[in-house]
């Protein structure tokens, strides 16, 4: 074997169709062996019934390697591949009828080209076929056949393959969970080089899954991800910027994260970008703006879109207020599962938004919503607890939840826990707690705290009496829409002189 032969061997069985920058890998690899791009394109041009050749002309057309991308071209030389029964070709094809590349989209097709690329010992193919059978690409779900796919393209270490094992061990799809193995798996991808293995490897360091938290490491490997074009990776970037996970925060660079990972059809990066535009982070104000991207979140079956589409409904964010349809979204982020929609679905209950009001119910879902650790169910549940909705009154399990979401940083619960301390809601009455929690929350921006806040100094309730304070605290919770506020500042308006 040549030289030349060598080359694409290596290429065709090492560096395409890898997760990861496969255009920045086969450069290197030019660069690292003396590979003349040109002269290299040539001798591929020159060996026109060659398949691998043909194969790896497809990809450069694809990729813009050497030459400006033309998918058309791309999908021509990978169906010409295909036709001398090379099984890269045929993966290629199938990969282009799946995604509309050069061709129109035809996710039948590409199941038939997966199959007949496994049939061939094809591992990526293997790995694709497993993944048609997860999501029904072409062919009706089969969770089991899936995990067996991705078992066997793990043999014969494709990365991807053993990044999608660890998917199925760690949420139980055509398994039992087995977060251990999960962990091992996402491991074992990521020292491949597979992004979608990192990413998820910096997803087990920031929660905790079968390993410590540890932060700084899930930044530097979403980081990692994202520089290799990681959609998810890029997205959860973002996410540490907008949060403080592992960096400072800083809400400028969230934002523009959020905006790649959208412009690359990333469904949780959408879904981030409308909650960027709604609360004006690292950007202006567009309400508009923002119940148009959660559309569009929703429309790719984003739990998290469909319901803050719910949310959009419910209070006339972006549109006009359809109860109706906020009841419905909100029920159908509830039945994928999701925890903000199962405690939406049951503030619907509640309150009677979109549906007859049943107490009972909402009591059950927020319960649900609380056991799955989502920290507005456990406020919720606190709620239901501490005024009898849909449950016994039980003061002291009250604020036992109110003091778990407070831990969790939610406002709403640092606000209740200092309305406990206030008033001696299952603990001791503590006017200097309650002030301090009150002050916690209006700092997080929650409007009923910022009353709450003015409140304590205008009485001197755990502080020192102080009518300016009060007016600016006011103020504030007004400008969040907070009728009472208003009034309370009108009561306030002719003394707030003197005490200038």
């Amino acid at each position: 074997m040549n030289k030349f032969d060598k080359i694409v061997n290596r290429l065709i069985n090492h560096y395409i169709n890898k997760d990861g920058n496969e255009k920045h890998e086969i450069l290197n690899f030019f660069n690292r062996h003396n590979v003349v791009l040109q002269n290299f394109n040539n001798l591929l041009l020159n060996n026109p019934n060659d398949s691998n050749s043909i194969v790896l002309l497809g990809r450069f057309k694809h990729l813009g390697i050497g030459n400006n991308i033309d998918k058309q071209k791309a999908f021509k030389l990978y169906q010409k591949a295909a036709n001398l029964k090379n099984a890269s070709g045929i993966y290629n094809l199938g990969y282009c009828h799946e995604n509309g590349i050069g061709t129109s989209i035809d996710k039948r097709m590409a199941y038939k080209l997966y199959r007949k690329a496994a049939s061939l010992g094809h591992a990526s193919g293997i790995n694709s076929l497993g993944y048609c059978y997860d999501y029904g690409i072409g062919i009706s779900v089969n969770k089991q056949k899936a995990f067996k796919l991705y078992q066997k393209a793990s043999r014969l270490e494709n990365a991807a393959g053993i990044n999608n094992l660890g998917y199925c061990y760690q949420h139980g799809i055509g398994t039992n969970i087995d977060r251990q193995k999960a962990f091992e798996l996402y491991q074992k991808a990521a020292d491949l080089g597979n992004a979608s293995g990192i990413y998820n490897l910096g997803h087990c360091y920031e929660n905790g899954i079968k390993t410590i938290v540890d932060k700084q490491m899930a930044f530097e490997l979403y980081q990692k991800a994202a520089n290799l074009g990681n959609a998810s990776g890029i997205n959860s970037l973002g996410c540490c910027y907008d949060n403080g996970i592992g960096i400072s925060i800083d809400k400028q660079k969230a934002f523009e994260l959020y905006q790649i990972a959208a412009n690359l059809g990333n469904a949780d990066g959408i879904n981030n970008l409308g909650y960027c535009y709604r609360h004006g982070i690292g950007t202006n104000v567009n309400k508009q703006k923002a119940f148009e991207l959660y559309q569009k979140a929703a429309n790719l079956e984003n739990a998290d879109g469909i319901n803050n589409l719910g949310y959009c409904y419910r209070h006339g964010i972006g549109t006009d207020v359809d109860k109706q349809k906020a009841f419905e979204l909100c029920q159908k982020a509830a039945n994928l599962g999701n925890a903000d929609g199962i405690n939406s679905l049951g503030s619907c209950y509640r309150h009677g938004i979109g549906t007859s009001v049943d107490k009972q119910k909402a009591f059950k879902l927020f319960q649900k919503a609380a056991n799955l650790g989502n920290v507005f169910g456990i406020n919720s549940l606190a709620s239901c607890y501490d005024n009898g909705i849909g449950t016994r009154v039980d003061k002291q399990k009250a604020f036992k939840l109110y003091q778990k979401a407070a831990k969790l940083g939610n406002s709403s619960g640092i606000n209740s826990l200092g309305y406990c301390y206030l008033y001696g809601i299952g603990t001791r009455i503590d006017n200097q707690k309650a002030f301090e929690l009150y002050q916690k929350a209006a700092n997080l921006g929650n409007s009923s705290a910022q009353y709450n806040l003015a409140f304590m100094y205008e009485n001197g309730k755990g502080i020192m009496k102080d009518i300016n304070q009060a007016v600016y605290w006011y103020k504030k919770s007004a400008e969040q829409g907070v009728q009472s506020a208003q009034k309370q500042l009108n009561n306030l308006s002719p003394y707030e002189d003197f005490y200038l």
